[in-house]
């Protein structure tokens, strides 16, 4: 049987979107509880973000009352720390209620790939002059804007603006941009020396999720 949090988004309830289901575990864990809230996990990039949200709002029995998109984020602004909760939302009362739980507003970037190195990073951050890069809020927040429904982006930093990850996961995704663990598997046993790298990135993202989860936790609560 699912829970609430794995049903259709009704008319009156929050849905809020993550991209893996590790962004969403902690968060799952109290929505589950509450009825209003429900859940959807798309995928990795805006092509897999768009479809089934678009597929989420066609099987529901209406559009949301709201959406949240959240997830991981990487750093541009040097100034962001690992754990910094962040939103972007043109909604007057969701951008009341995120600043109410701890969320600090910033310029969000949509990118089509993951931004792997400090470099590139940089790079980004002169570009666009974004302070943060994701990879599916901005498609989610177009159908929104089609559809009239209000939406926030809310992301947490799990790797700052002065740190390289310790692979080049883009080289490590399948074709419709998830991950392909037997590329990753290889990709370890040839460099075992990011073991050690790749289990602190581990912890920093389960830290980064919890605290993502408590700032949606007092978004959602009623």
């Amino acid at each position: 049987m699912k829970s609430a949090a794995d049903q259709p988004g009704t008319r009156g309830g929050i849905l809020v979107c993550f991209a893996l289901k590790e962004e969403a575990a902690p968060f799952r864990k109290g929505a589950a509880a509450g009825p209003a809230v429900s859940l959807l996990v798309t995928g990795i990039g805006k092509a897999n973000a768009e479809k089934r949200f678009r597929e989420r709002l066609a099987a529901g029995t209406g559009n949301p009352a709201c959406v949240l998109t959240g997830g991981f984020a990487g750093g541009l602004n040097p100034e962001l720390r690992l754990g910094d909760v962040l939103f972007e939302t043109a909604d007057p009362d969701l951008r009341a209620r995120l600043l109410l739980a701890g969320a600090r507003p910033a310029i969000f970037f949509c990118a089509d790939r993951i931004a792997t190195t400090v470099r590139e990073k940089q790079a980004l951050r002169a570009q666009t002059g974004a302070e943060v890069v994701e990879m599916e809020s901005g498609a989610i927040q177009a159908v929104c804007r089609e559809r009239g429904i209000p939406c926030a982006t809310v992301r947490v930093i799990s790797d700052t603006a002065g740190e390289d990850l310790p692979l080049d996961f883009n080289a490590l995704a399948k074709p419709d941009k998830n991950l392909d663990f037997g590329k990753l598997f290889l990709a370890i046993a040839r460099s075992p020396g990011k073991i050690g790298a790749l289990m602190d990135l581990q912890k920093k993202t389960i830290f980064s999720a919890r605290q993502l989860a408590a700032v949606l936790a007092r978004v959602t609560s009623p």
